[in-house]
């Protein structure tokens, strides 16, 4: 609430705030009128320790004054002022469980938009900066707004074993800091969301309850892709930018990123990831070391969060309020840099997103969608749930459309074509993806995405990008197949025009004593479209001939008489077929 700043005893909270240079916190949700608040009211102090620190109402203090004045005993006023089970039933030592003695009442959630948008907002005008500010509002709100309708559940019945949807919304405590904590401040636009496990049951008397802490774990991810996909859109629309991707670590997921901003700028923002970044090689060697073999992706990750813990500096001291850390940051750019870098940035970001649109067309197609999204789920995962599908289908949008516009709706369109395509079960609550569904008559070339999936040269990402390329190859020869034979086709739907960038060869070397590992690469993916194209014609081809010997050649119809009031142009040939404009 105070932005991490030291508070002395007897501060107010406001006060306090001021000197850290942040904004009070505010109500977000659509649960707030069960409890009497108003969304983007500030969050007073009383307020959050009653709600998030002891799960009673926020206006604790004033009913049970009004119960007492009324002859109630300070006990039964006290619990009628408690949403839910009281706190002091899981302190008990009579709990079920002893890790229920320490009870938990709230999720604690961090929106961040992509480093370029913290350098714009930091060394943008006040324009730009206000428009960035209001762009991470509509963003992170909806986003919340998913949280409740598809994603909250409460415990119910069964001793809590039962989920239900809850009844009006949840109680969001939203916190804006605006700086990291490396040894220099840095820009950091980011949010704090409190989310109160209370929440209202969908019965007829509206009782209280938890909030199943589970589904909201299981979509952090998805929470995290819808917030940049709209976060990309918002930009966009309000000032005129575009993305692009960005390899921050090579054989890994690219992030999208404002196109046309100086690289060098994030490495000036992003002090603070280099300082974990040193620290980890020496946390590694203690950690091999000490049990004799390299750490795994688990234990690599614990050393992560130890290397965040121990280089964590403390934030600053001086008493500084954004303009003058605006200041700051900007003379520290202009220092490091030029001038120019930072001046021209604006304009030098429309100027990219001119030249992106042109090269880029914003359009999506639902079946090249979803054979994308079924072969980087399959092959980085091989078992995978609904939420799952729905990250890598935001991802997909966010690199296909480039901060353009959705159709709302559409992530789950793609998600629901490749669960009823592409899939089949896979155990309890899982599903995989289903060969024969991706290749239903060329038997042979059900293996595409198995090679793929045990080639451990490259990283998981390369892979799947690879398999997913191939996947991608085979939907369009198969249209191009039907299109010769004049098959009839539900739709037609734009394609982007620029393909995804491709990732680099893979080139391994076999082992001693075993067969080469089977290697698919570009060449191998344009080989097997030229295969597969060659092939589908040549089916088309032997249909052709069969129907003619059985039924003879298709009667040619006469050529129809010119209208005599049409002049003709000499020296102008129209294909035909062809039209002069639009999408063939």
């Amino acid at each position: 609430m105070v932005g991490d700043a030291h508070r002395d005893a007897g501060k107010s909270l406001r006060a306090a705030q001021n000197e850290a240079g942040v904004p009070p916190g505010i109500w977000k949700g659509r649960g707030l009128a069960a409890v009497d608040l108003q969304p983007g009211h500030a969050v007073t102090e009383r307020q959050a320790e009653l709600l998030l620190g002891e799960g009673r109402h926020p206006d604790a203090d004033r009913i049970e004054r009004e119960l007492q004045a009324q002859g109630r005993s300070p006990a039964y006023a006290r619990r009628a002022t408690v949403l839910g089970r009281p706190i002091e039933h899981n302190r008990s030592p009579k709990t079920d469980r002893a890790k229920q003695r320490v009870p938990w009442l709230g999720l604690h959630w961090t929106f961040r938009p992509a480093p370029t948008a913290h350098i714009a907002w930091a060394l943008g005008d006040d324009e730009t900066r206000q428009a960035l500010e209001l762009c991470q509002d509509i963003a992170r709100d909806k986003t919340l707004a998913w949280l409740e309708e598809a994603v909250a559940q409460i415990r119910w019945k069964g001793g809590g074993k039962h989920r239900a949807r809850i009844k009006d919304g949840l109680i969001v405590a939203v916190f804006r800091h605006y700086e990291s904590r490396a040894a220099e401040s840095r820009p950091l636009l980011h949010d704090h969301v409190l989310i109160s496990i209370r929440a209202r049951r969908p019965d007829s008397k509206g009782t209280w309850g938890n909030l199943s802490a589970g589904p909201f774990l299981a979509n952090i991810v998805a929470a995290d892709t819808l917030y940049t996909l709209h976060f990309m859109e918002e930009v966009s629309a309000r000032l005129g930018w575009a993305w692009e991707p960005r390899e921050v670590t090579p054989g890994r997921r690219p992030v999208m990123e404002i196109a046309g901003i100086d690289q060098r700028l994030i490495g000036w923002q992003s002090t603070r990831r280099q300082q974990i970044e040193d620290a980890l090689p020496i946390l590694a060697a203690k950690y091999e070391k000490r049990h004799g073999h390299a750490p795994g992706e688990r234990a690599t990750y614990a050393i992560g969060c130890q290397a965040a813990d121990r280089t964590r500096p403390p934030k600053r001291t001086e008493l500084l309020s954004l303009t003058e850390l605006r200041e700051r940051w900007r003379a520290s750019a202009i220092q490091t840099y030029d001038a120019d870098v930072v001046d021209q940035l604006a304009q030098r970001a429309r100027a990219a997103a001119a030249a992106v649109r042109a090269r880029v067309r914003p359009a999506v197609d639902t079946e090249l969608a979803a054979a994308d999204v079924v072969a980087v789920v399959y092959v980085m995962r091989g078992a995978f749930k609904h939420h799952h599908l729905l990250a890598e289908a935001r991802r997909y949008l966010s690199y296909v459309l480039r901060g353009r516009p959705h159709q709302p709706g559409l992530d789950e369109q793609i998600v629901q074509a490749v669960v009823d395509n592409y899939t089949r079960p896979a155990g309890r609550r899982m599903m995989t993806a289903d060969l024969h569904a991706l290749y239903p008559r060329e038997t042979e070339d059900q293996a595409v995405l198995r090679p793929l999936t045990r080639k451990r040269s490259a990283s998981p990402y390369e892979r799947a990008r690879l398999a997913a390329d191939a996947l991608r190859v085979r939907v369009q020869a198969v249209r191009r197949a039907e299109r010769l034979g004049f098959r009839a086709r539900p739709s037609t739907v734009a394609v982007p025009a620029a393909a995804r960038s491709r990732p680099r060869p893979i080139h391994s070397s076999p082992k001693a004593g075993r067969a080469p590992e089977e290697g698919t690469d570009i060449d191998t993916v344009e080989q097997t479209r030229r295969t597969l194209a060659e092939a589908a014609l040549a089916r088309v081809q032997e249909g052709a001939r069969e129907r003619a010997l059985t039924y003879g050649p298709y009667p040619r119809p006469a050529p129809a008489a010119r209208p005599l009031s049409r002049p003709e142009h000499p020296g102008t040939q129209h294909a035909p077929g062809r039209a002069s404009g639009g999408i063939a």
